[in-house]
């Protein structure tokens, strides 16, 4: 788990927002009007991105965290060492719904950093742990 607590420097997370403002511009949210951009650092240092894809039936719409994530696990990949959300539409930081809080604690423990914000100058910096705490998952197996 040492790998995983690193720093990560405000330029890789600069890097990273980047990367999420470009996801959120591939974003099909035909009914909301309100694009996210993820992006997630892998521990090779690949960047993974990921859009939120809405469908008539919210219900089954996919929100951008997910579709990060489930990308990266479709490449084998099965852990990450940060995250940032954008939000570019919003007044405010947006963190993530529970469902993909939860979903996040499946592939990355508490103390992995998590950035969200609209603009790059509000970030919200934070940690998984904060934004999901008492999880286990990750304290049982180590």
């Amino acid at each position: 788990m040492e790998e995983k607590s690193r720093i990560i420097s405000e330029e890789k997370f600069k890097e990273l927002y980047e990367a999420a403002c470009s996801a959120a511009k591939n974003s099909y949210s035909p009914y909301s009007h309100f694009p996210v951009g993820v992006a997630l650092l892998m521990e090779d240092g690949a960047i993974i991105k990921g859009a939120n894809i809405e469908n008539r039936s919210f219900g089954l719409t996919n929100c951008a965290e997910r579709s990060a994530i489930f990308t990266a696990m479709s490449a084998g990949y099965r852990s990450f060492l940060a995250l940032v959300i954008v939000t570019p539409v919003s007044d405010y930081p947006v963190g993530p719904c529970g469902a993909c809080r939860q979903v996040l604690t499946e592939f990355a423990p508490g103390e992995t950093p998590v950035w969200f914000g609209p603009k790059w100058e509000n970030m919200v910096k934070t940690t998984l742990g904060e934004l999901y705490p008492y999880d286990s998952l990750h304290e049982l197996a180590t």
